[in-house]
C-alpha cells in the first residue's frame, strides 16, 4: 500500500474517519476497526499491533489511544 493512511480526530460519537489516499474507508471506534479496514483494503495480515506501530498512519487529533467523544 503506497497511499498514506489518515485517521481523523474523534467526532461527537467517538468515531474517527479512516482514509487511504482519497478514499474514506469508514468510521473506526478503536484500533481493531482501523486494522479491519486496512485488512479489507489490501493489508490482510495486519493486526492492532501493526496499526499502532506503523509510520504509514497519520493520526490527527490524538494517537491510537485517543477515542471517545
Amino acid at each position: 500500500m503506497a497511499a498514506r493512511v489518515v485517521v481523523y480526530p474523534p467526532d461527537e460519537d467517538g468515531g474517527r474517519r479512516v482514509r487511504v489516499g482519497g478514499e474514506i474507508l469508514g468510521r473506526a471506534y478503536g484500533v481493531r476497526d482501523v486494522a479491519r479496514f486496512l485488512q479489507e483494503a489490501t493489508l490482510q495480515d495486519w493486526d492492532e499491533t501493526d496499526v499502532v506501530r506503523s509510520r504509514l498512519i497519520e493520526w490527527r487529533g490524538g494517537g491510537p489511544d485517543k477515542w471517545g467523544g
